[in-house]
């Protein structure tokens, strides 16, 4: 039985955004509330439009719990049309995936999304007629395949005006200025160029405009065959070692094909057969690491853990919760690839090695390798521009699991790194988000041929579409202040006197191992092993990488414990600790919608209050310093903290607020209701209170 009361028609109409169309609506909706199985909940009315689905509470307007981090684009009750994951509709306590033309309608809705949130709707009050439009509507417009210019991404970019923030630093790498710069600010100019052989998309649709080969690489070779076997730039280290990514050949080819292809890899490698090139790693991706499928298969595995109706679901669940875990190999997914990510840092770091990635598009798992490197080896990726210009050079579509990587260094190494585990979280959200395009489209090329020509629908001019890096468009200025890591100190610059060898000596003290050094130059690669560089490119897995026979077997342990013996190098290179249970879940995006899951007044969150306060108390104290030096007349003004009483928030803040009904104190609030202020706890002496008495 449901416990409510009778509803109170209101008028209540949705905030539509530009371009923003209301399709479908249906009123005397009930939205429960999980939290106990308790059936509790809220009545109101549930619409659809071209970008989202909403709930519209009916006490909404009285709710004076304004939540402190607010999303200005999607609120509490907001699904877009992207991020629903999956449809249910109940029928007599029967749950039933609804997909394509429904000949019954539910009396309850269950829409999972991909931000793991879960929402129960009950239509039993609802007229049949509103009953079959809404749940017809939101089956449709969430789940049928439309044309591209028919979503909302570009109803909203005809009809919003361009206002975006001009002081973005975010590089795009959309020019060739760009990159020029990128490969000035890494030193990488001297070995590596930035072409145009693929204006036009030329040469392959699945590359960008612009990119950065070999000095020696002509432009006929890129040509030959469509971009395939050309060393790719990825990054430069302080070393000059650099990472490089490559597409591979298909691997069933006739004799012929083959032939040829031997012949075209040869003298591509015969022309960079110089001294900067003798040093070369190669490392087949598809064979050291788990292929697109398996990601995907144990991602789905993982986030049905955090899929939850109700209470009841989470504590039958929570007694095998760890191996049902474990057995969906998400983790040691996670863990493979840092690994991997540490491999190439050695390479890179301590040998002076190029790497070379491979792939057979070069566009999926080397990006997350190549990013992750960058994360661990370049400081500028570690600030909140850095690694958004990173993620514009390297974006791939298994994002997800680059954020989850990323994750795990923020949350061993805080201080390293400008932005919080918060700014992650709202990131993966904005994938769902279609007013950016910047996780839109596959490649620059869907974009370009989708928006020509679509200047003509704008009486103003062409329309440029948001990116997601200007966060005033979500945020403002208070809930922003969430994204920045108040720890983060930015790299001091180097006294220009002494640039040259502070630089080599701080590195190597914190960085690099000093057990073994530069490894000798006599055994070149490309004289050497051409041959078997050329059959791993055409297709053939290796299972590591090419190892000569004078490195030490375990290199990599080496480099690993050596550089974990030493302190951290906030600013230098980081490695991630992978041993065990090292690698942890995202509590912060795979929990805050289970309240369950909480800790009360306690976790991180309680460290960032406390120190949120200590840095008001100095600011404040700054000030009025200043004031008594200028000999200002103070007007009293004090900022509030963000986090006033961390006792009252939940460890999952500032997405899981605490619920008011959910918590009862540990302690009769009598003998401390009457203390008129806090500070008047510190004066107070310490008192004993016997609770022997409540126990018997």
């Amino acid at each position: 039985e449901i416990h409510i009361k009778e509803p109170i028609e209101k008028e209540v109409n949705p905030h539509l955004l530009p371009g923003e169309l209301l399709l479908c609506e249906a009123s005397t909706v009930y939205k429960y509330i999980q939290e106990d199985g308790s059936n509790r909940g809220t009545y109101g009315k549930l619409v659809c439009t071209n970008f989202k689905i909403a709930f519209l509470d009916d006490d909404s307007a009285s709710d004076d719990n304004e939540p402190q981090f607010k999303n200005k684009i999607v609120g509490e009750n907001d699904i877009t049309l992207q991020c629903v994951d999956q449809i249910y509709g109940v029928y007599d306590e029967k749950k039933k995936l609804l997909t394509g033309q429904l000949r019954k309608y539910p009396e309850k809705l269950i829409i999972y999304c991909k931000d793991l949130r879960v929402f129960h709707f009950c239509l039993r009050y609802t007229k049949e007629e509103e009953v079959k439009r809404i749940v017809s509507g939101i089956v449709h417009h969430s789940q049928t395949p439309k044309l591209l210019k028919r979503l909302f991404l570009f109803s909203y970019a005809s009809a919003a005006p361009n206002n975006t923030d001009g002081r973005n630093q975010t590089v795009m790498f959309d020019t060739l200025e760009d990159w020029r710069d990128e490969l000035e600010r890494t030193k990488g100019n001297v070995k590596y160029k930035a072409v145009t052989t693929n204006e036009g998309y030329r040469v392959s649709e699945k590359l960008p405009l612009y990119f950065v080969v070999p000095i020696c690489v002509s432009e006929e070779s890129i040509l030959k065959y469509e971009g395939r076997g050309i060393p790719i730039w990825c990054w430069s280290c302080h070393n000059g070692a650099a990472l490089l990514k490559m597409s591979a050949f298909p691997k069933e080819q006739d004799d012929s094909t083959s032939q040829m292809q031997k012949a075209f890899l040869d003298g591509i490698y015969k022309t960079i057969s110089k001294p900067p090139y003798e040093l070369l790693k190669t490392d087949d991706l598809s064979s050291s690491l788990p292929s697109l499928q398996d990601i995907q298969t144990a991602y789905t595995r993982f986030k049905q853990l955090f899929l939850i109706d109700n209470s009841t679901d989470f504590w039958v669940t929570d007694v095998k919760w760890f191996s049902l875990l474990e057995s969906t190999n998400w983790l040691e997914i996670i863990r493979r690839v840092l690994k991997k990510a540490i491999e190439v840092a050695e390479y890179l770091e301590r040998q002076h090695t190029n790497v070379l990635l491979i792939e057979e598009t070069a566009t999926d798992l080397c990006c997350v390798i190549s990013s992750l490197v960058q994360v661990m080896m370049d400081s500028y990726s570690r600030t909140k521009s850095g690694f958004q210009s990173l993620i514009q050079k390297e974006w791939a579509p298994v994002f997800l699991l680059l954020l989850n990587c990323v994750w795990q260094l923020v949350q061993q190494y805080p201080p390293a790194f400008e932005f919080t585990e918060t700014y992650l979280t709202v990131l993966s959200d904005s994938l769902y988000v279609p007013i950016f395009s910047t996780f839109f489209f596959n490649s620059q090329h869907q974009k370009d041929t989708n928006t020509s020509g679509e200047s003509l629908k704008t009486q103003s001019g062409p329309f440029r579409f948001l990116t997601v890096w200007d966060w005033s468009v979500q945020f403002d200025p208070k809930a922003q202040a969430f994204l920045n890591n108040p720890l983060y100190a930015e790299k001091p610059k180097p006294d220009k006197s002494q640039r040259k060898t502070a630089r080599f000596k701080h590195q190597r003290q914190l960085s690099l191992p000093l057990t073994q050094t530069k490894p000798s130059m006599k055994r070149g690669f490309f004289r050497e092993e051409t041959d078997h560089l050329i059959k791993n490119i055409l297709g053939k897995r290796i299972g590591k990488f090419i190892n000569s026979s004078d490195e030490p077997p375990n290199s990599f342990r080496e480099f690993y414990d050596s550089w974990h013996s030493k302190p951290v190098d906030y600013h230098g290179l980081l490695l991630p600790r992978i041993d065990g249970p090292e690698i942890k879940v995202w509590a912060q995006r795979y929990l805050r919608w289970i309240p369950e899951a909480q800790l009360h007044g306690g976790g991180t969150i309680a460290t960032a209050a406390k120190i949120l306060d200590l840095m008001e108390e100095v600011q404040s104290l700054q000030v009025k310093m200043d004031e008594e030096h200028s000999q200002a007349v103070s007007g009293g003004v004090h900022s509030v903290p963000l986090l006033r009483n961390s006792a009252r928030l939940s460890s999952l803040f500032p997405f899981a607020l605490l619920q008011r009904q959910s918590i009862k104190p540990a302690l009769p609030t009598s003998t401390w209701k009457d203390l008129e202020d806090e500070d008047d706890l510190v004066k107070r002496d310490d008192e004993f209170v016997d609770l022997s008495g409540d126990m018997s």
